[in-house]
């Protein structure tokens, strides 16, 4: 199983990742449904671009009659943090606090966004408290 990352999956992968997300799992027909009303595609189109899926370690699949039924082997938050990670320690070369002032000095943050970051920051002090 590949451990491709999902800022390197094709366009397609990505979409057809973000409706298998959507929807919890769905047969090639279900996906190829959601597709079409963004373009027309083949159903040999969407089936390879599950099999690559599948194949980069991203998708798993269950028989079901007929079908191959398939399903995410992680989450869209955990596929998010593991490019967090990814993005934080080639660009900021692992420095969050580079990161989130590079995030804060070059975003317009509204007020809301800014109570929002400080109540994270605080729940985070609580918890590393609870820890120690």
């Amino acid at each position: 199983m590949s451990k491709k990352s999902f800022e390197t999956l094709g366009e397609l992968q990505r979409t057809v990742l973000e409706i298998i997300w959507q929807l919890g799992q769905a047969s090639v027909h279900q996906v190829l449904e959601h597709l079409n009303h963004q373009k027309k595609l083949a159903y040999t189109t969407v089936l390879t671009a599950l099999q690559k899926l599948e194949k980069a370690g991203w998708l798993k699949h269950r028989a079901e009659g007929k079908s191959y039924i398939y399903y995410p082997t992680r989450t869209r938050e955990e596929a998010g943090a593991r490019s967090v990670q990814r993005f934080m320690k080639q660009v900021f070369d692992g420095d969050a606090v580079s990161l989130f002032q590079h995030l804060i000095q070059e975003t317009n943050l509204t007020d809301n966004e800014l109570n929002q970051l400080r109540e994270m920051i605080e729940q985070k002090r609580k918890e590393a408290n609870h820890v120690e």
